[in-house]
């Protein structure tokens, strides 16, 4: 993956009240369009607000993503984006959105080894258009492959939950008390 181009920090972009980003940088104003092609760039950038000087990079990301999301063929499902909307708040959101960055960060360090590996075969002799036919008959492959990943991922976390109930069970099971295995058990609406 491609560096920050500027080593003496991040790209600034200027939000003004009237909606318009100022890149610092080329001194000239620049749309979403523009900022997506940064992102594109691996170019390091933040974009502040120009009255509170508040960090609004996230804010801008989530609007070109919204806008990727609207037009063309969308990444997520609405049965997805509804899922991702019920983590918040949720005691596993942190542990989502960690489980999210890492799993791109896999799948982004496949897709770089995939390239180096056919650069390695092919040389310099596979171009752009070469590359993108090759992976569109690959796409199959890959979302088995990724299936697959998933599948084991989901293994994993469930073998992580049992683990950490058993060890639960064993901290507490030096204390005086029986756990009760049927809540209701003392009830009396439940004898009846």
């Amino acid at each position: 993956m491609a560096q920050p181009k500027n080593p003496s920090g991040p790209r600034l972009i200027k939000k003004y009240p009237n909606r318009r980003l100022y890149d610092t940088q080329t001194s000239t104003y620049i749309t979403l369009a523009d900022v997506k092609q940064l992102v594109l760039g691996s170019e390091d950038f933040q974009v502040v607000d120009v009255k509170s000087g508040e960090d609004l990079t996230r804010s801008i990301l989530l609007q070109i993503i919204l806008e990727e999301e609207s037009g063309g063929v969308p990444m997520f499902s609405a049965p997805a984006l509804s899922q991702i909307i019920r983590f918040y708040g949720n005691s596993m959101q942190g542990v989502m959105g960690s489980f999210l960055e890492k799993n791109i960060q896999a799948f982004i360090e496949v897709q770089e080894r995939m390239a180096e590996q056919s650069k390695g075969l092919y040389g310099s002799a596979v171009g752009p258009e070469a590359w993108t036919q090759f992976m569109s008959v690959q796409t199959p492959v890959l979302q088995t492959m990724m299936s697959n990943y998933i599948d084991q991922s989901k293994n994993l976390f469930v073998q992580m939950q049992d683990q950490m109930q058993d060890q639960t069970r064993s901290i507490f099971s030096v204390f005086p008390f029986v756990p009760n295995a049927n809540p209701n058990a003392d009830d009396p609406e439940t004898k009846k």
